[in-house]
């Protein structure tokens, strides 16, 4: 087939799937009051296995199929029972935690029983599955006690059992058991496993796959046996109250905004940058909801390497960054100020009363300040950043207390039409730097060449990276900051090593008494700002959009209204 004979090929191949799209969305559009809930993507999802799931909007369709033991409250952001009925029960004994299950079904009607449980711990732990194996490693053996009632021996105390392990999702035993034998037999079991193509999926949520026109569009029905149909969960009735979803996938964001503006969908699922909310809010039709997040975008070090291993060094640009512009002229306001690596806005676990550096000072006096800290340590310049009458100059290099000119080293950051506030971010930074004669430059490289060079091979001397959606429990600090996790692929990306912090991180895992553990944590968070191996720069705000003419009830809780509470109860607006 030459190529010229491929393309027309392809043109009259894509004829029937658009006109599917054309006439499913137009017949949508006819009957707009008949309970369907029309939700925008911006990238259509990879998978609906949901071992593969990594992406953003496989995990979005997965989470209404699949569900778990627990959940948030999206008040308290407590731990709250979900296919569980009551909260587990720890014998200290055995340690071992028992649960409940509520009277539930999958989607074809068929019992969920707690040898479901058992066989999709047993599955992740066989196959190491990525993403979930490292929280259920440390399950010795799980067992049915009886139909509704499950129980998880640990090989030790783990304090990130009840809020990292229990809330992953529980897959049908029936359909994934085959799946497992065969890829057991291959020659490579994961990867079997991760490619085995889902297309129907068996759940337990409160929708189920009904068709999937790829390039098109996404459908979906309510699930008949969905457990919490009608059921009072945390003080709010569940449903769903839609009889049907439709994920309709957009590309662009203009195409998005657009299409929420003209009534097309009702949700547009995704972070909307600053720059549309004036038009979104102008418009009579939608609302815009900005919501907390529990989100870190940072600037980190190589600690490896002079003089990035120098505390006072690192100090130092921590005081010439100046967050509050970056949030006011790069993020438009819509952002939180960072000054641990605990966002604020997980009030529990953030530790108030960490260093602010320079938070509040002028351009001059952070200046000044940087100067200090820095000349106290031995750096040195031929032409000083503050001359003999306290006054802020141009400075030359900066020279190293060994006595030589620090090297240009390069900050990098994701390109600009990946993330164009961290590219920005990287470009003023840089700036800021110069003026103690600190020569960086910031350098844009793709996404994945970043992370290879930052995370796989430590061949870098700073950057800026972040974590859209950090888990509500901060183990995480222990993951990135922990000496052991100093390796390849590691978490530990900066190299940081501190035996304090490591021992307060050993204990934090060990610790079941909530309140201990949360000691340990702020104490942690001390070390770790007081050393900043990662500087915090902004936590930004979820911004999203709905149509007002459809549908109400959407469900506010941190990281935004796009969670399971909101699609099991938004409904439709009476006449």
């Amino acid at each position: 087939m030459n190529s010229r004979f491929y393309l027309e090929f392809l043109k009259v191949a894509a004829v029937p799937l658009f006109m599917a799209a054309v006439l499913f969305f137009a017949s949508c559009a006819e009957h707009a009051d008949d309970g369907i809930l029309r939700l925008g993507l911006m990238e259509e999802p990879r998978t609906t296995n949901i071992w593969l799931a990594s992406d953003a909007n496989s995990r979005k369709l997965i989470s209404l199929v699949y569900q778990p033991l627990y959940t948030y409250d999206p008040d308290s952001l407590e731990l709250t029972p979900w296919l569980a009925a009551s909260m587990p029960e720890y014998d200290p004994d055995t340690q071992s935690y028992t649960v409940r299950l509520r009277d539930a079904k999958w989607s074809d009607g068929t019992r969920l029983t707690a040898d479901d449980v058992v066989f999709t711990v047993e599955l992740i732990q066989r196959f190491r599955v990525p993403r979930y194996y490292s929280q259920w490693r440390f399950v010795e053996r799980t067992e049915a006690v009886d139909e509704r009632t499950v129980r998880f021996f640990l090989e030790e105390p783990k304090a990130i059992f009840l809020t990292r392990t229990l809330v992953n999702y529980v897959v049908p035993k029936s359909q994934w058991e085959p799946i497992a034998e065969a890829a057991g037999q291959r020659q490579k079991p994961l990867a079997a496993l991760l490619n085995t193509e889902i297309e129907a999926p068996l759940g337990s949520g409160p929708f189920v796959l009904a068709e999937w026109r790829k390039g098109a569009y996404i459908h979906l029905k309510k699930n008949d046996h969905f457990f919490g149909s009608g059921v009072e969960v945390s003080g709010r009735r569940l449903g769903p109250h839609a009889d049907e979803v439709l994920f309709k996938v957009y590309g662009t964001a203009d195409v998005a905004v657009l299409g929420l503006k003209k009534d097309e969908i009702d949700f547009l699922w995704m972070s909307i940058q600053p720059g549309y909310i004036d038009g979104l809010e102008a418009n009579p039709h939608t609302t815009v909801y900005l919501s907390d997040r529990s989100a870190l975008y940072y600037m980190g070090f190589n600690v490896r390497r002079e003089p990035f291993s120098d505390p006072a060094f690192r100090r130092a640009v921590n005081v010439l960054i100046d967050k509050d512009f970056i949030i006011d002229r790069v993020l438009q306001g819509y952002a939180a100020h960072m000054d641990s690596i605990v966002p604020t806005e997980n009030v529990f676990w953030h530790a108030d009363g960490l260093p602010e550096y320079a938070r509040g000072l002028s351009r001059e006096d952070r200046i000044r300040k940087a100067w200090r800290v820095l000349s106290e340590e031995g750096y040195t310049w031929q032409r000083p950043p503050v001359d003999e009458n306290g006054e802020v100059a141009a400075p030359s290099r900066i020279i190293l207390p060994d006595g030589t000119p620090m090297a240009d080293f390069s900050i990098l950051t994701p390109p600009a039409d990946y993330d164009p506030a961290r590219a920005t971010c990287g470009v003023i930074i840089q700036e800021w730097l110069k003026d103690l004669g600190i020569p960086a430059s910031s350098r844009p490289m793709a996404f994945g060449a970043l992370l290879q060079r930052v995370k796989d091979r430590h061949e870098f001397d700073a950057f800026i990276l972040g974590y859209g959606q950090l888990s509500l429990d901060p183990d995480y600090l222990r993951s990135f900051f922990h000496s052991e996790n100093d390796r390849p692929g590691g978490w530990n990306m900066s190299g940081y090593n501190n035996e304090a912090f490591d021992r307060l991180a050993d204990e934090s895992v060990m610790a079941m008494d909530t309140q201990r553990r949360r000691d340990l944590i702020l104490e942690m968070q001390r070390i770790v700002m007081e050393d900043v191996p990662y500087i915090p720069l902004y936590n930004p705000s979820a911004v999203e959009a709905v149509g007002k003419k459809r549908f109400e009830g959407w469900e506010e809780m941190i990281d935004g209204i796009g969670n399971i509470w909101s699609l099991t109860r938004v409904a439709p607006l009476e006449e």
